[in-house]
């Protein structure tokens, strides 16, 4: 190992949501001198409005710092800025494979949480040195010595070992850079070895084309190589190498141990995909990284444009983002109800709500949005097997032999008093009991094996409400298990609306049909004519519902007389009435497919 090598130390940041991630990045951007006073803005590293509105870290991002150690010495850190949402675990893998080392950040008045602890096994999945740091010290409700003992119960980390942090005020952070040079090991690697360096993350540039997020293995790597990625199969020229300083800065190589950039004319973000791994071409390494896998949606829905005219607006708007996010698919479809539009697929509800915003804000766009639903897995009667990611393509009864849906394993962490409620909640969305575990600081570990379809709603927020706020969570994909799934489907004035169709469990479906219908009676505007709302199983009506017309007393001017005539001029409008219903439409609004999204816990 070069002596260059030994003074490098690469880490991340992990942590829970809202424990200070990136508040601790900009103080140590401040310190280390790598962004100026007048240049320093609050989340530096979140480049998207979006994730600075929202307080989270959606896209990795790199910088490389440089401090004098305690010993006099100067040392490259390497930081890497992971997401910090359970969307997009794969993503956070990556970059902590790119790492020796992860700081764990605990909020001082929160504690230790749900995404905290599957942060902490995550880090130790990947063997890397994990240094504890306790955040947010200056609030009035901090309780660190609390937490310290927590880190203990939960995690199994050494208090002492805790770093005591205020990344608002800047206080301990300098501590936290002389723990990282004393404390992570530097890169082990190959200088000589055949080059292997593996990809992080990836962006689109209109000029240079997919720019790839790079750790340096094994080897290195200039500009104008010929480089060949391992998992892609195709070959490139490189015509950048360059570092994160922290906007990119060009350099001539990049050695066993570095992070930076290699930008080859690749045109395509899905040719080069996070978890590839780049080699030579002409004299490449024998075996890829390990860990890379193809990242494929979980949640599907339908987007259509509100007025149909801007249908070639919201492909081109989707193939923009496509450029910059890999993991995003999706496909025209058209529907009675709203029209020309795309089906896409999502890494999970968040992600699907990062995307529709964008469309909207970026691209200035009306959307509706579809009930998200996951894929299921269709064994059918011939034997064949089809996946489902559209409920209107759910096939018949009778073509079916078995259907499969997607199970995750659902972590919570919460405070003894809300245990029932949290089972409860677990309880009525179709969960298995699998283990429950009390802390040594009154948390109680539940979990449970649930169907991602009762996750992907309103899960987290229904969690909150039961909780007031106190439980966190975090899943896993288990995969598929078997299930009694049917067609929903809703009808307006018998007429199927192929939007409004859902999957739903057969013990759930007239439930949810009865809920789906009353909240249809609420949301939909009276007409001239009487409207029916039914929720039906195949044929089978299993709840139905009906809007009154706005009638107009017809018999008002009658003043006596014979019944006859009033019997006359009621037929009269009942006849009326009849025609209109032929010819008349029903809209339905955002706020009837909105309607279907809500549960009544």
């Amino acid at each position: 190992m070069s002596e260059t090598t030994q003074r490098i130390r690469n880490f991340c940041i992990v942590a829970h949501i809202d424990h200070g991630k990136s508040t601790l990045a900009d103080r140590l951007l401040e310190i280390t001198g790598r962004v100026s006073g007048g240049q320093m803005r609050e989340q530096y590293l979140d480049q998207m409005d979006l994730e600075r509105e929202r307080g989270i870290t959606i896209k990795a991002s790199a910088v490389r710092l440089e401090h004098t150690g305690r010993d006099g010495q100067p040392y490259v850190l390497n930081l890497i800025d992971t997401p910090g949402h359970v969307d997009f675990t794969y993503e956070v893998s990556r970059a902590l494979a790119a790492c020796e080392a992860a700081i764990l950040v605990v909020d001082a008045a929160q504690g230790v949480e749900a995404q905290t602890v599957a942060n902490y096994l995550l880090a130790l999945e990947h063997d890397l040195e994990v240094i504890p740091v306790i955040n947010k010290i200056d609030l009035p409700g901090a309780r660190p010595d609390v937490v310290k003992q927590e880190i203990f119960d939960e995690l199994g980390l050494i208090p002492d070992d805790a770093l005591l942090v205020s990344a608002k005020t800047g206080e301990g952070c300098r501590e936290v850079l002389d723990a990282i040079v004393d404390r992570v090991p530097p890169p082990k690697g190959d200088t000589e070895a055949a080059l292997r360096a593996l990809v992080f993350d990836s962006k689109y540039d209109p000029h240079q084309g997919v720019i790839g997020f790079i750790r340096v293995v094994d080897g290195s790597i200039t500009a104008k190589d010929r480089i060949k990625l391992m998992q892609g199969k195709q070959v490139h020229d490189v015509e950048q190498v360059g570092i994160f300083d922290p906007e990119m800065f060009p350099v001539q190589q990049l050695s066993t141990g570095d992070v930076g950039y290699v930008s080859a004319g690749v045109k395509n973000v899905r040719d080069l995909r996070v978890g590839d791994t780049i080699t030579s071409a002409t004299t490449p390494a024998t075996e890829p990284l390990p860990g890379y896998r193809v990242v494929k949606p979980v949640v599907f829905c339908g987007l259509y444009p509100v007025e149909n005219k801007d249908h070639d607006d919201l492909r081109d708007a989707l193939e923009k983002l496509q450029l910059n996010d890999a993991a995003l698919t999706f496909e025209r479809e058209s529907s009675e109800a709203l029209g020309f539009g795309f089906r896409a697929g999502f890494l999970g509800l968040l992600h699907l709500e990062i995307v529709q915003e964008r469309l909207e804000r970026e691209f200035d766009l009306a959307l509706i949005a579809t009930c998200p639903n996951v894929v299921y897995r269709a064994n059918m009667s011939d034997r064949t097997s089809r996946t489902i990611d559209n409920p209107a393509d759910f096939p018949e009864p009778t073509l079916l032999e078995s259907i499969e849906e997607p199970y995750v394993k659902m972590v919570i962490m919460t405070p003894e008093e809300f245990v029932g409620a949290c089972m409860d909640l677990c309880e009525s969305r179709r969960g298995t009991f699998v283990d429950m575990r009390y802390g040594e600081s009154g948390r109680v570990h539940i979990t449970y094996e649930l169907p991602l379809a009762e996750v992907i709603v309103d899960f987290f927020d229904s969690l909150k409400s039961r909780s007031r706020g106190y439980a966190t969570m975090d899943y896993e994909i288990l995969g598929y298990r078997e299930s009694d799934m049917v067609r929903l489907d809703i009808l307006i004035n018998e007429q199927r609306v192929d939007a409004l169709t859902a999957v739903v469990h057969r013990s759930r479906a007239y439930e949810r049909g009865r809920e789906i219908v009353d909240r249809m009676k609420e949301v939909l505007p009276r007409q001239q004519f009487k409207v029916k709302i039914q929720a039906a199983l195949g044929r089978k009506v299993i709840a139905a519902s009906s809007i009154s017309p706005f009638r107009k007393n017809v018999t008002a001017k009658c003043y006596g007389g014979d019944i006859t005539r009033k019997r006359k001029l009621l037929e009269r409008q009942k006849e009326g009435k009849k025609r209109l219903k032929m010819i008349g439409s029903v809209e339905v609004s955002q706020e009837a497919f909105m309607a279907i999204l809500k549960r009544d816990d």
